[in-house]
């Protein structure tokens, strides 16, 4: 399932060389963010959780056997460094505001108004997102924002299918009772 490029990649870093571990960094950093982000609903944190999560994976790359998508096990990773974080800060569900600029880049015609409508229609999910639980957010955050599929996601977050679709099913119904009720939202944020 390793993508030739990515293995090519992998095999330099495992050599020293560290431009071709940028360039996954860079591939990926983004992603990682995101995903910390949407758990930690701290930015600050994000940033902290996303940097630890590449300086294990470079210490941890000769373990990487490459049966599962390198994005996967990175994945897995960030996911374990946030469940750390969040045990260690013993933070509540939902605490925190959750800032993350261009997380669904939306492509903006030359409508202003469409624009503006778009901008609140992102800022509005963002804040929905936010109120659900650390787990339901990256769940959402995995399937929605970075398109894994549900076989994918249980390998990163250790968890049955079953219960990842049942998850996002109400993490759906959740986001779509925040979202009829945005006025609640805009009041909390």
């Amino acid at each position: 399932m390793l993508i030739p490029e990515e293995k090519e990649l992998i095999s330099r870093s495992l050599s020293g060389d560290q431009k071709a571990y940028g360039v996954l960094v860079d591939r990926y950093k983004y992603l990682v963010f995101t995903l910390a982000c949407r758990m930690l609903k701290n930015r600050e944190d994000a940033e902290e959780v996303a940097q630890d999560t590449f300086v294990k994976a470079y210490k941890s790359l000769k373990t990487f056997k490459g049966d599962a998508k390198f994005s996967s096990w990175l994945y897995r990773i960030a996911y374990r460094k946030c469940l750390d974080r969040l045990k260690k800060e013993k933070r509540r569900p939902g605490a925190g505001s959750l800032e993350v600029d261009g997380v669904k880049d939306l492509k903006a015609s030359g409508d202003v108004l469409e624009h503006i409508e778009s901008e609140e229609r992102s800022e509005l999910l963002k804040a929905a997102i936010d109120r659900l639980s650390e787990i339901d957010a990256a769940l959402v955050t995995l399937y929605y924002y970075e398109q894994l599929t549900v076989r994918e996601i249980s390998g990163i977050l250790d968890m049955s299918q079953n219960v990842i679709k049942v998850r996002l099913f109400r993490s759906r119904k959740q986001l779509e009772q925040l979202l009829v009720n945005k006025t609640e939202i805009i009041n909390n944020t």
